[in-house]
């Protein structure tokens, strides 16, 4: 299984830099805060990415097409946007978001680890 996610890690990561040889910004998140996101299944339709942020972490700004994130436990996080602006919110224990195309960087306020799964749409 170890083997099997490696690989799909590594094929999804060097697609994104074959696809980002001319591209210096890029917003995948997987590619910006790789210490966040394991890519747990990638196909033509859907990237399913575990994402764990533990307490008083922030990731760096980056997009998502539109998508649908499953929370495993209560957290407390600040969105920022990418105009900018941010939300304080807290998510509880099975939580499902279905959510629009979004650029952000989350931060962790609270005292437990953000946990969640997302589930990105492919056009």
């Amino acid at each position: 299984m170890k083997i099997i996610r490696l690989a799909l890690v590594a094929t999804f990561l060097l697609g994104n830099e074959v696809a980002l040889a001319g591209e210096q910004n890029s917003t995948d998140p997987v590619v910006l805060s790789p210490e966040y996101y394991i890519v747990k299944a990638d196909d033509q339709r859907v990237p399913v990415l575990e994402y764990r942020l533990k307490p008083g972490q922030k990731e760096a700004m980056h997009s998502h097409p539109a998508y649908v994130v499953y929370f495993f436990g209560p957290a407390r996080l600040r969105a920022t946007l990418g105009d900018g602006t941010t939300t304080d919110s807290s998510v509880t224990e099975g939580e499902v978001l279905v959510r629009d195309p979004l650029t952000h960087a989350v931060e962790n306020l609270g005292n437990t680890e953000l946990h969640a799964l997302l589930i990105e749409l492919k056009n």
